[in-house]
């Protein structure tokens, strides 16, 4: 029985893999550290996106960059390319760190100016040395490609860069630049090629690679999924996720469980004190009979006076979760 739900995982698995788009972190990761394409693939995402061709690019797959010590956020860049021109010939050196993000809660969204804000600081930390001067610190330039609004203003490039509030047309370099890429947005497409590419990003199907540079893109895609190592590989992550899963429902259904036997027990004293005041007992009295604390029944007493004389235990049990919400507030 176990070996043939194992083996209905791993067909999930597959069908998972062969459906995935550009998007999921397993496969973005994979076609940026798999040796044969990666330079290749990540030059022709770069090439669209800004509309001129990449040289000298160094890339970096799935770098994790931690705090000062464990106990701090670390940065996990899905690809950073490095350098863009050789240091020395009188340009300046730019690190590229491309992150797709498929999250749509919008505490992450609230958040991402931040988050991008901490993964400027550790990529700039990462890339000055000890007593090197300012004037060698390289230029960073964090994508975002999500297929989310991030503003909710319908553009399809954000482009982010600090600037002084008083004189924004005061030029103010400093290396440090952004770009959000909505794959559906309408507004300001900067080209044809680029809204082809992020829709093909997020439904990556030979229907959608409607040009020759995207099909190019789709057969590295295809040799990816079709690597049985790689196969292998995210049957493990997609085995490891469900395990994980599974313990997270189990753990949520008793502490679910467990919340339901509290919310009973709740419900059963406020029952008995209600019928208690029915027949005109006092606080004191009350204590003393249910052999409880009186900071236990003194607010279930003070919410059931709200509902004298009937003291219907329904609506007194509802009055306190009420109470119980505003206060957690």
């Amino acid at each position: 029985m176990k070996e043939k739900e194992t083996e209905e995982k791993k067909k999930a698995a597959r069908k998972r893999l062969a459906e995935m788009n550009l998007l999921d972190d397993f496969l973005f990761g994979t076609m940026v550290s798999y040796p044969e394409i990666r330079e290749q693939f990540v030059k022709e995402l770069l090439r669209i996106i800004f509309g001129r061709n990449f040289k000298n690019l160094s890339v970096t797959a799935q770098k994790v960059l931690y705090g000062a010590d464990t106990d701090l956020h670390g940065a996990r860049l899905d690809v950073c390319l490095e350098p863009e021109v050789e240091e020395g010939d009188g340009e300046d050196v730019t690190v590229y760190d491309i992150e797709p993000d498929q999250t749509e809660g919008n505490a992450d969204r609230k958040a991402l100016p931040r988050r991008i804000r901490f993964y400027h600081g550790k990529l700039a930390a990462r890339s000055l040395e000890s007593g090197v001067d300012y004037d060698k610190l390289r230029n960073v330039v964090i994508i975002m490609i999500v297929p989310y609004d991030p503003f909710g203003l319908g553009r399809m490039v954000y482009t982010i860069k600090n600037y002084c509030v008083e004189e924004p047309d005061m030029s103010y370099e400093d290396g440090a630049g952004t770009l959000f890429l909505y794959t559906k947005g309408t507004k300001g497409v900067p080209s044809e090629a680029l809204r082809q590419l992020l829709h093909y990003m997020e439904a990556t199907t030979y229907e959608n690679a409607v040009n020759e540079d995207l099909r190019k893109l789709h057969k590295m895609v295809v040799k990816v999924k079709k690597d049985p190592e790689v196969t292998v590989r995210y049957m493990i992550t997609y085995l490891r996720e469900m395990e994980r899963l599974n313990k997270a429902t189990k753990k949520a259904m008793e502490a679910g469980m467990e919340a339901g036997r509290a919310a009973g027990e709740l419900y059963q004293l406020v029952s008995l004190v209600c019928r208690k005041r029915k027949r005109q007992k006092s606080l004191e009295e009350i204590v003393e009979d249910l052999e409880e604390e009186i900071s236990v029944i003194e607010p279930i007493y003070r919410a059931a006076e709200k509902f004298a004389p009937e003291y219907d235990q329904d609506m007194v049990f509802e009055q306190i979760r009420e109470d119980s919400k505003q206060e957690r507030s």
